[in-house]
């Protein structure tokens, strides 16, 4: 179509550009008309009212019609040149013109000439000047915008906003012959959204400060559309396969249930529901499983895997790296083995003989349950039936990972765990075709864990708190600095913490010590010495990040707190707080920077991940905390997944109905296409989750 082939075309054949000017878009991220008709403006410069000096607005940016009556230059300390021009329109107010470091100005005005002028009033000194403001004489006010409210661009190299505002009017000129609506009338009428062309047109040069908002809205809800529809059709799609149809039909699960020490919560209960529905359904499921650190998503997890081999299949585990799915592996087994199911570990560090009794076990049947890494899906690794795959903290993946597990089995079920709470937007954008199951409740008994942030001088004083409770029968956690550059040089900071502690501070308590470099059987022995209490003081590295669960561990340090994400503070403080005894977790930091002054404020005011999550989605935005912003779905140029929720829910609502109307876009070709441009290669990503 027409109008697609426009939208690609490349800026540089746009009259005015060229290679060089190209080039500086570039640096903006624009390389087709469609992106420069998407390089949405910064901010607007209202000219339609020229105000009396009199009548100034303060620290904003005003136009008026003033006379200059004089023009000095005065050098200030640094060899700073200002000129600085007294203005009149005929009030008693005194304003002056301030330039900084442009003495050509000079040459350009005239003493005693009416000029326009623009820029920011502020008083300074005692005097209301102008800021660096632009001027033209009155017979050019055309040239300066007056009567209009202009778009205020990003720039880069040589680009100036004359000449990005020219590009801009000329591509819409160029493009709507051709613009076509693809969002269905009908949605705009319901809606009361402009058409296509006037929203672009308003969103660069609005008429009105009412319109700038109204054009906004209708781009951002496109962008929504879009990708609610991807989600729909994903949707339908999976509705058309046939999965392994999991029943409860012996003991296996009954008896799980009855060793069980501890009785489900309600939330627990609902998430079983909703997921055991799902299971003998005959359609794959694709579910994400979310709960706060220590709500219990494991035991719903195992119970599915064990749903799984109670029909004669197998289950697999797959976690982001061989610590997670060594400790994983720790805590299946001690359900899993007892009742008599076989439970297998394959990570890359296997030596070649386990490897390969594990793939040939695996391949034949007789490991009915695996936990493992990336190692799952390489070549030589077979399942006899694998029904059900449990990822876990599936952002950690890439796509071709999470996607080659699934070709293992034949139209497998898919649950994903998170223990990252996923904020209400992203639920709907990221997580859109994904069916959730939240298990909001925690067990009963447990304590909201107490958090203080305290600086590096304090630190003597952290450790005699730490001894204090140790004294009493707790034991406690010391987490080392993180260091994402290297394993090697995080082991050695733990270890160099670890001799410091056992020689200085805590030389009476009896230290353990684990981190990545360690070998698994070692990692084992250390953890049940802690588990045991053999081990009254544990000092790891943030391996111990997910899956180890003492409940007499009461107490968590954790060192350079500064250096941690919000999430990851959150996911550490998990492990303390799981017994009915009052936990702390103490965070030791000196932070440079205003940001990581603000996690640690964050951290230490709540418990709830929920809120944790919507300000770590505030502060770093939805790609990066999920970790797919390379794949198209979360980079929006206009919308906002926090600011636009109420366009969300109405995009969502508008999409699935329409594909209920229209399930392959048969009437909607244009909008199809759209799709399909927008989300190549994304379907994969989507599908697993």
């Amino acid at each position: 179509m027409k109008f697609l082939e426009l939208l690609d075309q490349e800026i540089r054949y746009l009259k005015g550009i060229g290679p060089k000017r190209a080039s500086d878009l570039e640096k903006l991220g624009v390389r087709t008309l469609e992106d420069l008709l998407y390089l949405i403006p910064r901010r607007y410069e209202d000219k339609r009212e020229i105000r009396p000096l009199s009548d100034l607005v303060f620290g904003d940016f005003n136009l008026v019609k003033a006379k200059v009556l004089n023009i000095d230059e005065i050098t200030a300390r640094g060899n700073l040149k200002i000129l600085k021009a007294p203005l009149s329109d005929g009030s008693r107010r005194k304003v002056y013109a301030v330039w900084f470091n442009k003495e050509y100005i000079r040459k350009l005005i005239s003493i005693g000439k009416e000029y326009l002028f623009y820029g920011k009033v502020i008083n300074k000194y005692g005097e209301i000047q102008i800021q660096d403001p632009e001027f033209e004489p009155l017979e050019d006010i055309n040239e300066l915008g007056a009567g209009k409210i202009l778009p205020v661009y990003p720039l880069a190299g040589s680009l100036t906003q004359k000449v990005l505002r020219s590009a801009v009017s000329l591509a819409l000129e160029v493009l709507a012959p051709e613009l076509s609506d693809y969002v269905p009338d009908e949605i705009l009428r319901r809606n009361s959204f402009l058409d296509l062309h006037t929203a672009l047109r308003e969103i660069h040069f609005p008429s009105s400060s009412d319109s700038i908002l109204k054009a906004r809205d209708r781009l951002a809800f496109d962008e929504l559309f879009l990708l609610q529809l991807f989600l729909a059709l994903r949707v339908k799609d999976r509705r058309s396969d046939v999965a392994p149809i999991l029943r409860i039909k012996g003991d296996l699960l009954k008896e799980f249930w009855q060793r069980l020490p501890f009785s489900l919560t309600n939330a627990q209960k609902r998430a079983w529901m909703e997921i055991s529905k799902d299971l003998s359904s005959g359609k794959p499921m694709n579910r994400l499983l979310q709960g706060d650190v220590g709500s219990g998503k494991t035991v719903i997890a195992v119970a599915a895997m064990l749903l799984a081999v109670e029909n004669g299949y197998q289950a697999a585990l797959m976690a982001p790296t061989e610590v997670l799915a060594e400790q994983h592996f720790w805590v299946l087994d001690q359900y899993l083995t007892p009742l008599g199911v076989r439970i297998g570990l394959l990570t890359g560090s296997l030596k070649d003989r386990t490897k390969k009794r594990i793939l040939d076990d695996l391949s034949s049947g007789e490991i009915k349950v695996v936990v493992g890494t990336h190692a799952l899906i390489q070549e030589g690794v077979a399942f006899k039936d694998l029904a059900l795959v449990v990822i876990d903290e599936q952002h950690r993946f890439g796509v071709a990972q999470r996607a080659a597990l699934l070709r293992k089995g034949d139209s497998p079920h898919v649950l994903v765990m998170t223990a990252t709470p996923i904020p209400r937007t992203l639920s709907l954008t990221i997580y859109g075709d994904l069916d959730i199951s939240v298990i909001d409740e925690m067990p009963p008994g447990r304590k909201p864990v107490m958090t203080y942030w305290v600086t590096s001088k304090k630190r003597d004083r952290v450790y005699e708190f730490v001894r204090s409770r140790v004294v009493q029968g707790e034991q406690a956690y010391v987490i080392c600095p993180l260091i994402e550059e290297s394993d090697a040089l995080e082991a050695e900071a733990a270890i160099r913490l670890y001799e410091e502690l056992k020689s200085t501070l805590l030389r009476e308590e009896r230290l353990g010590l684990i981190h990545g470099r360690m070998r698994m059987e070692e990692k084992e022995l250390v953890m049940r010495a802690f588990k045991n209490g053999n081990i009254q003081v544990l000092v790891a590295t943030p391996v111990i990040e997910v899956g180890i669960d003492v409940p007499n561990a009461t107490v968590m340090v954790i060192e350079s707190a500064d250096r941690f994400g919000l999430s990851q503070l959150h996911q550490l403080r998990g492990r303390v707080g799981r017994g009915e005894k009052q936990s702390y977790c103490v965070l030791v930091a000196d932070p440079k920077t205003e940001e990581a002054r603000k996690r640690l404020s964050i951290i230490v005011s709540t418990t709830d991940g929920f809120k944790i999550a919507e300000e770590d989605l505030k502060m770093r935005g939805p790609g990066e905390l999920c970790g797919v912003r390379q794949h198209g779905v979360t980079d929006f140029k206009v919308a906002d997944v926090l600011r636009d929720y109420k366009l969300l829910t109405i995009a969502r609502n508008e999409a699935f109905s329409l594909i209920e109307r229209d399930p392959d876009l048969k009437s909607n070709p244009l909008l199809k296409l759209l799709v399909k441009r927008r989300f190549s290669g994304a379907g994969e990503l989507i599908s697993v989750s």
